[in-house]
């Protein structure tokens, strides 16, 4: 943990989160897909399943029946007023992305690292910013042609929008809406939000 300024990076360049996709490269892992605010280059990340969930589960606006790690992060530091006020990913070693939190607590400035699979679930509960450097768009930034599901927040290769679309169709489509509302609850309340996530897309599909 550290105190002080964040003089450092006065260049800072604001990213977003684009999605998140399974990984092709790494079995078992997905690919967390950032994009520059102002301009059209991409930063995939690796990480692992908990991490994707997490951050999924709040791009999809579910609510979980009991709060998640960074969930209970998020409630531990409002109840003792640390504000986490913008995450910057400030390097880029060896393939690995290393982010740290900017927070706030009463006035004073507190920089604290983390994972920036962390860092990014993080940044979605507080709403706060999320920030690189040219340097690290530089080396890691790329133009590249994914398909935006603008209604989940997902990020699918054609690969796996067949895949997903094929298997939402096959389970709901002869499900009458009401049916596939109660369902979508009790994902939800079971945890299991990959179906959830399927279940609300079928929904949105009709509602279209």
């Amino acid at each position: 943990m550290k105190r002080g300024t964040f003089s450092n990076y006065m260049n800072k360049i604001k990213l977003n989160v684009l999605g998140i996709s399974y990984s092709q490269t790494q079995t078992g892992a997905y690919a967390l897909v950032l994009t520059e605010e102002k301009g059209e280059r991409r930063i995939p990340i690796i990480i692992g399943g908990f991490e994707a969930q997490s951050i999924a589960i709040q791009l999809e606006g579910l609510k979980p029946p009991r709060p998640l790690t960074h969930d209970l992060f998020h409630n531990f530091a409002l109840t003792f007023k640390i504000n986490l006020k913008e995450v910057i990913i400030y390097k880029l070693e060896e393939g690995v992305f290393y982010s740290q939190l900017i927070c706030d607590r009463e006035g004073e400035e507190v920089v604290i690292d983390a994972r920036t699979s962390d860092a990014i679930a993080l940044a979605l509960r507080f709403k706060c910013p999320i920030y690189t450097t040219e340097e690290i768009l530089s080396k890691s930034g790329i133009v590249i042609d994914l398909e935006q599901d603008k209604g989940t927040g997902q990020v699918k290769d054609e690969k796996t929008t067949q895949k997903t679309t094929k298997e939402s169709n096959q389970k709901y489509r002869d499900m009458a809406l009401g049916e596939l509302e109660e369902l979508l609850n009790e994902a939800v309340k079971n945890e299991e939000y990959e179906k959830a996530s399927l279940i609300r897309d079928e929904i949105k599909r009709r509602k279209k």
